[in-house]
């Protein structure tokens, strides 16, 4: 099996914990990492605040020139870094490529914000007491960030933590999930031959214990957290007062209205519920369509669905795969017979084999049933017909959660209606809620999190204002 060694402090270590990763559509391991433990995160904590000056004080230009050769070392290595995160993660390689390119998006708009931190001038007379002054306001990096990311994008989703951070002039350190943590050492290869000051960043695979003093530990000043809600709002009450960011779940909400481009729906909401088997927090789970049309909707749906193409995630023609992991299939299962037994109906799929759950559509749900009410995060969908479009804005808003929602419309009424009344972070027009660039501000309300993502909405949140009163 190929090694990994951590990156701890600036440099790449091993500990006497071995950590193995396993392949989800085989169940087989491939590689070998290790778990950092007390002193491998004390020596990452204090690298990271010795570095802090050096880091602080790096001028934009010399950021900037690392943050572009961070993109252009991930653009060398593409297909090797796809490959790797097929491996790990089980994702199909169309959606791997995917996300190592976004992944060097992510890092190029880093190399041109660090250009551009805020900064302002603030006349200070509006009142007597402030003539003859000025304030001039200033943004200095807030401190030591603590990162966690989850599976599902694992180099992404790590990359929205890293990048913002570095360029914003923070050192991090990142816990990555202990199913998908070799692509971010990988990445850490990269990062390591910069001209960033060494203990700027270290990846850290823990088991919960020693991962939770990221969230507890007063050194960090700023946790980002990505993934369940349970978790991410228990961490905010053991944060103390550190600034929290929370990218938390999601039920996202479809709505295809009468007055549409039908087949581009079709097409769309198909990628939007089934890109990575649903294992994405902003999948189309709920899709409500106009009466009028939705039984061709269906047909044509259903009829796509089907055509899905299983198979091994390194495949090129593989569009659908494994889940993460077996327990997480399981789950998928139970919640569907659930449903079925209270009344839902199965239009496809509905089988589970190992860790592959079949992409399921579901008819005659309920709000209150689990496929609607909590986040399925898997390869299932529930289609639903509606009358009125105002109260298929209300169907979407009656969630706990509130992170993007997906609206096909022509009419430009529909439109500003949707963008005004749903509750949500993010309204996609004729689009599946599942769009994302990485520039945008990217996040939810609700159960669905705090705080935004997007590499510039990112920096904010990791500098703190100052004013200079002259």
């Amino acid at each position: 099996m190929q090694t990994f060694d951590i990156y701890c402090a600036g440099q790449f270590i091993s500990t006497q914990n071995p950590l193995e990763v396993t392949n989800p559509f085989n169940n087989q391991a491939f590689a070998q990492t290790y778990l950092a433990g007390e002193t491998e995160l004390e020596q990452a904590i204090q690298a990271a605040q010795d570095c802090m000056p050096a880091l602080r004080s790096m001028p934009s230009h010399k950021k900037s020139k690392a943050l572009f050769e961070i993109a252009q070392g991930l653009q060398d290595q593409l297909e090797t870094l796809a490959t790797l995160l097929a491996h790990e993660s089980g994702k199909p390689m169309i959606y791997a490529r995917g996300e190592i390119m976004r992944s060097i998006q992510t890092f190029k708009i880093a190399g041109e914000e660090c250009k551009r931190l805020p900064g302002e001038i603030i006349q200070l007379d509006w009142t007597p007491a402030g003539e003859g002054r000025k304030g001039y306001v200033q943004y200095f990096p807030i401190g030591l960030v603590a990162g966690i990311s989850p599976f599902n994008f694992p180099m992404n989703l790590a990359v929205h933590k890293i990048a913002p951070a570095l360029a914003a002039g923070c050192p991090i350190v990142l816990k990555p999930s202990t199913n998908t943590p070799l692509s971010t050492l990988a990445l850490a290869r990269i990062i390591d031959n910069t001209d960033f000051p060494k203990g700027s960043l270290s990846i850290l695979p823990m088991n919960r214990k020693n991962g939770n003093q990221l969230v507890t530990d007063s050194r960090f000043k700023l946790l980002s957290f990505t993934g369940s809600p349970a978790v991410g709002w228990r961490m905010k009450e053991q944060s103390g007062p550190k600034k929290v960011v929370l990218e938390l779940g999601g039920n996202a909400g479809l709505l295809v209205s009468d007055d549409c481009n039908l087949d581009l729906a079709v097409e769309k909401a198909v990628i939007g519920g089934f890109a990575y088997s649903g294992q994405v927090c902003i999948h189309a789970q709920r899709i409500y369509v106009h009466r009028k049309i939705f039984e061709t909707f269906s047909q044509k749906f259903i009829q796509k669905v089907a055509q899905l193409t299983f198979g091994n995630p390194l495949e090129s023609t593989t569009q659908i795969s494994a889940m993460i992991d077996e327990d997480n299939a399981i789950r998928i299962e139970n919640w569907v017979n659930e449903a079925v037994e209270s009344g839902a109906k199965i239009l496809c799929g509905g089988k589970r084999f190992g860790t592959y759950y079949e992409p399921t559509v579901l008819v005659e749900t309920k709000p209150q049933m689990k496929v609607c009410a909590l986040e399925v995060f898997g390869p299932v969908v529930s289609l639903e017909p509606f009358d009125d479009f105002k109260e298929a804005i209300e169907g979407i808003n009656q969630s706990e959660f509130g992170l993007q929602a997906g609206v096909f419309t022509n009419r430009i009424s529909e439109m500003d209606y949707a963008f005004e009344n749903l509750e949500v972070g993010g309204v996609i027009l004729n689009d599946a809620p599942i769009f994302r660039v990485d520039h945008m501000p990217y996040g939810g309300i609700k159960n669905s999190g705090l705080g935004r993502e997007g590499v510039k909405y990112a920096m904010m949140d990791m500098l703190e204002p100052r004013i200079l009163v002259k």
